[in-house]
């Protein structure tokens, strides 16, 4: 699957992706609260991947402020209107790449990209990314489907597969870990979320070495 369809499968699917992900939600309130936690009083965090905001509004309640963002339009739409009916204002929102984020080196105290380093088409530059953006020292958190943690993950990942759904890797917990830690986060915190589809829960910091993006 190219980088457009990818990009083409959330634009289509935006409005639809809440009801059909509840099948595999049972992990997400317990990383939704995680999420909170590792931001709480932090002045300003990036959210990357925000999608249709399933840990936005835990953000906003943790940190004085938020910068939410989506490579796809579709998604960055229906964000901003639940945000308008949650009656968040401490939000701003724009379309943004992951891999390409548009903003100042340093500007931010975290960055949270949940659930979607296995759909990503390169984790080390997307955590380059990240950690580029967030001052010296800064979290970044990082919690991640597994789709091959267990037979039943692994059986619901290929069914999904056929639908369409434009996952890149399937993740068992030591295979994320490695990926993040190769690609220079010192972990804090790292569980493993049971689910139909386990989360694995990454919280980390830059451990340093080159955060370029380039090439």
């Amino acid at each position: 699957m190219t980088p457009a369809d990818s990009r083409n499968f959330w634009e289509r699917n935006a409005t639809r992706y809440d009801a059909s992900t509840r099948w595999v939600a049972k992990p997400l309130p317990r990383m939704v609260a995680l999420v909170g936690e590792a931001v709480a009083g932090l002045d300003e965090v990036l959210e990357a991947a925000a999608g249709t905001g399933i840990v936005t509004a835990a953000i906003a309640r943790s940190a004085r402020a938020v910068v939410a963002t989506d490579y796809a339009a579709a998604m960055v739409e229906v964000l901003v209107e639940k945000a308008r009916e949650a009656g968040i204002s401490n939000v701003t929102f724009e379309q943004a790449d992951i891999e390409n984020l548009p903003f100042d080196a340093g500007r931010f105290d975290a960055a949270v990209a949940a659930n979607v380093l296995h759909l990503v088409p390169d984790v080390p530059r997307a955590i380059a990314s990240l950690a580029r953006v967030v001052k010296p020292g800064g979290k970044i958190v990082v919690p991640t489907f597994l789709h091959d943690e267990t037979l039943l993950a692994g059986v619901v990942s290929r069914l999904l597969a056929l639908t369409g759904f434009p996952g890149r890797r399937r993740f068992k917990s030591r295979s994320l870990r490695e990926a993040v830690e190769s690609a220079g986060l010192r972990l804090d915190r790292f569980e493993v979320i049971p689910g139909p589809i386990p989360i694995g829960y990454v919280e980390g910091r830059v451990t340093g070495g080159s955060t370029s993006t380039d090439g």
